[in-house]
Parts: C-alpha cells; structure tokens; sequence
C-alpha cells in the first residue's frame, strides 16, 4: 500500500516541478497496451534557461524526457518494462511523422530517466549502463539509441545541483534532502510546494497501519516541520489580519492552511465549500485539520460540512 503512496508523491512532486517550464502529462497512456508512463515532459524552449533552478534534474528536463520514478529499487523487470514503453513512445512519435511526411531529430525523441534509489552493480552491467564524464556519479546510460539512463539516487553527490533528485530517495538520504531543503530561503520557488507535497505524503502515510521503518522515520521528521508551517500559516494570518481584528487573522491563517491541504488531497475545490470553509470558527477549522487525513473524495468533504451545518442548527 505504502508503495503507492510514494508512487503518487512522485509523480505529484515532478510534476509540480516541472509544469512552470513545460507540458506534463502524469502519468501518460502508452497506446500497445494499457500500460502508463510515469511523466512525459515536452519543455517550452523558452523556459529551458530557467530550469536551472532544479539543478540536475533540470538538466534531464532541457529536452523532452520520461521520468520512472522507483521507491524501491527497480527491478530487471522493472527497467525491462520501463525500456518496453519508452519504445512504444519512440514508435508513435515517428508514426506521426510518416504520417506528416516530417523527419524527427534525435533530440525530439524523449530521453527517458529511470529514478531507482539503489542498483547493484550486475544490474548495471547486465543493461550496459555506464557513466559518463559530463554527468555527475550516480547517472548511467545505456547504449545511444536506447535514449535511457538508470539514476542511481543513493550514488548522487551531495550537492545542491542534485537536491532535488534526492527529494526521491530513502531513509538517510531523503532525510538529509528534507533538511536541506528546509534550509533554502523561503522565497525559494520550489520550497513551499515541495513542503507541502512532503506534508500530504506524511499524512497519507500517518493514517497507514503497516509501514516500513524508513517510512515511519520519515512520518517523525516531517512531523515537527508540518506543525512550524501550521504556526508559521497562523502568524502570516494574523499579521495580515491585525488591522481587522486578531481573530479574524488567526481564522484567516487556519483558513489558508486547510484549503491548501484540501486542494492537495482532493484537487481544486468548488467555490461554494470554500465558501463554507471561510464561515467555520477557529474550533472548527481546527477540527476540520483533523477530519481530512480520512478524506478521500470532494463528498466525504461535503458530508463533514453538512454535519457541522446539523450541529450548529441544533
């Protein structure tokens, strides 16, 4: 179950990334069979200075790219499976140019970025990935017409170039991105979303009976991080709201906080239980924080505000 929990922070946490600067489709049909493709990117070539920002994984973004992201190590399988459907993408991007009578360049056909948190040393061998001296240690390709790279996260140097990357790692190495991560400027484009994705995957794992240690360790870290930015949403509130009147900040700042956790569990919310959330007390508001780890579509959401509209009418 665990599995995918982090199979859905990562493709949230790429997508999120990368849509300032390009197309993402996540996941992305493969037409053979019903098979999906994890992120497809097509970037927009004026954006493609600014992807700077994420480092190396800007870097794999300049062009179009198809990222597989592994919470577990990927298997022989896995990567056979991965490299199964890069080439059905290859083989409709050139169907459609013999159908335009167009020719493609190399640079028009995705690259494709298996993200796997280790790999041994066989599984390397056996795929024929080696390193190159223009990429940092801990990315492998594999031979030229492939257009397919293994990125080794655990391998990664521990760079700010390479942060970013190890956001999807384990244990250790996802812990110490996570501190680095909260010490960037809280200007920083990419801070605040990848927070509050690490925040909704904290959650999501918090109300999971049987997780792994790594996981559980990672639910602690989080923990204290989520309550600073609950306090942190509260104090922007009410310095926003001083010349209306403390309470009505404070309301404003729990309002802010919940429908941000709102819109991340269960996507964009209708006007009209916004509307409904804006007229909930502190207390309620409060409660609500609570209620929505067990949320799973917009109707569980309705019949928590309709309860409280029975409650309130008693």
């Amino acid at each position: 179950m665990t599995r995918f929990i982090h199979d859905q922070f990562s493709k949230d946490y790429l997508e999120e990334l990368l849509k300032p600067f390009g197309q993402v489709q996540a996941p992305s049909r493969v037409a053979a069979e019903v098979r999906e493709i994890d992120v497809l990117f097509t970037p927009i070539p004026s954006q493609t200075a600014n992807l700077a920002t994420l480092g190396i994984l800007g870097r794999m973004a300049t062009t179009p790219a198809i990222f597989e992201p592994f919470r577990n190590p990927a298997s022989i399988e896995e990567i056979k499976d991965c490299l199964s459907k890069s080439l059905e993408v290859n083989k409709a991007i050139q169907r459609e140019a013999n159908r335009s009578k167009s020719k493609i360049s190399d640079s028009e056909i995705p690259q494709q970025w298996i993200l796997t948190p280790t790999a041994s040393e066989t599984i390397l061998s056996g795929f024929g990935a080696v390193r190159k001296s223009d990429w940092v240690q801990g990315v492998y390709f594999l031979a030229e017409y492939l257009r397919t790279a293994i990125v080794v996260i655990h391998q990664l140097p521990l760079t700010p170039e390479t942060l970013w990357l190890r956001i999807l790692g384990r244990g250790k190495v996802q812990q110490r991105a996570i501190d680095e991560l909260t010490a960037l400027p809280a200007n920083h484009p990419f801070q605040r979303v990848t927070l509050e994705l690490l925040y909704s995957l904290q959650q999501n794992l918090r109300i999971n009976q049987n997780i792994e240690t790594d996981d559980r360790e990672l639910v602690m870290r989080l923990a204290p991080l989520y309550q600073q930015d609950r306090e942190r949403a509260r104090e922007e509130g009410l310095q926003q709201g001083l010349e209306q009147g403390l309470q009505q900040g404070l309301q404003r700042g729990e309002q802010q906080l919940i429908l941000r956790q709102l819109n991340r569990r269960l996507g964009e919310i209708d006007i009209f239980l916004i509307e409904q959330i804006q007229g909930l007390s502190i207390e309620q508001l409060e409660a609500l924080g609570e209620a929505l780890l067990d949320f799973v579509t917009p109707s569980d959401l309705e019949a928590w505000l309709s309860q409280q509209k029975d409650t309130t009418n008693q």
